[in-house]
């Protein structure tokens, strides 16, 4: 068993086809078959259910891909560790980022800065929900994530805190108000963004034992600020992820009580982070410090 093979079979797990794992990973598709076949030949089971349309992995598939993932994540933190020793001039860094928040205002200017200190590492970006980015994090396909905090099961760093905020559309009854509450969001249609903040939005109402009148779930800030713009729904989002517009078409209310939101970053376990995790995670502290 060899990490290639081990790398190849968590590829062709996670796209769940030879063809695209063939092309990420830059090999022919008969390469990708001959090291799924001998892998499956050297440990005896059967990892993945071929179909004329796609593939799906077996149970114990699913376990050994935990187990290749965590592999593979050492073996990147072997070769970081390697790279540090040399100054680190090569390696890679996989980042996962969520929403506006993290995506537009945070990760451009620390990567700038990170580019310029460690120009011979290479960077992977991956968005996605806040949800998905975690659950990227536990099966060590990133290195670092953002997250909303807290997040207890990872080490974390917090870099911002902003606060949660009504968006109502232009006109609505409630725009008077100087804040409004949870409860006062109950009636109208409410679209949940399921971009960055989604988690804690759920966790608010279901603290306050109130449920809102969710009609819409939109994976992108700029539907759902479309929809409240179309007087369709209100909604709830993280002030930080809010677009620089001159003349909005919404109207933003800040929450009574006042509701924070802290964004950081995360890894699994600090003591086993790569080097070139952890420089990220220190310029990201030291950028947010100032």
């Amino acid at each position: 068993m060899t990490l290639t093979q081990l790398e190849i079979f968590s590829c062709v797990a996670e796209l769940r086809g030879f063809t695209l794992a063939a092309h990420r990973l830059g090999i022919s598709q008969s390469a990708v078959s001959h090291a799924i076949k001998s892998l499956e030949q050297e440990l005896g089971v059967e990892l993945l259910r071929r179909h004329s349309s796609h593939i799906e992995l077996s149970n114990i598939g699913e376990q050994l891909l935990l187990r290749a993932r965590a592999m593979l994540g050492l073996a990147n933190t072997l070769r970081q560790e390697a790279a540090d020793a040399r100054g680190m001039k090569s390696g890679t860094l996989r980042i996962g980022s969520f929403g506006p928040t993290s995506t537009i205002r945070l990760l451009p200017t620390i990567l700038q800065r990170y580019r310029q200190a460690h120009p011979g590492i290479e960077v992977h970006i991956d968005e996605g929900p806040d949800r998905q980015v975690l659950q990227w994090l536990e099966e060590r396909r990133i290195d670092v994530a953002f997250v909303v905090l807290a997040e207890e099961r990872f080490d974390t760093f917090a870099l911002i805190e902003d606060q949660m905020v009504a968006l109502l559309p232009i006109g609505h009854p409630l725009s008077k108000h100087a804040a409004v509450s949870l409860k006062q969001l109950c009636s109208d249609p409410f679209i949940l963004t399921e971009a960055g903040s989604a988690e804690l939005v759920s966790r608010l109402f279901m603290a306050a034992r109130l449920q809102p009148n969710i009609r819409y779930r939109c994976s992108q800030l700029l539907s759902t600020l479309d929809v409240v713009s179309r007087s369709e729904a209100i909604t709830i989002v993280a002030e930080a992820s809010l677009p620089d517009d001159p003349a909005p078409r919404y109207i933003k209310k800040p929450l009574i009580p006042p509701v924070k939101r802290q964004v950081g970053l995360a890894v699994l376990d600090k003591r086993q982070a790569s080097p070139a995790a952890l420089a990220f995670i220190e310029l990201a502290s030291h950028i947010h410090r100032q």
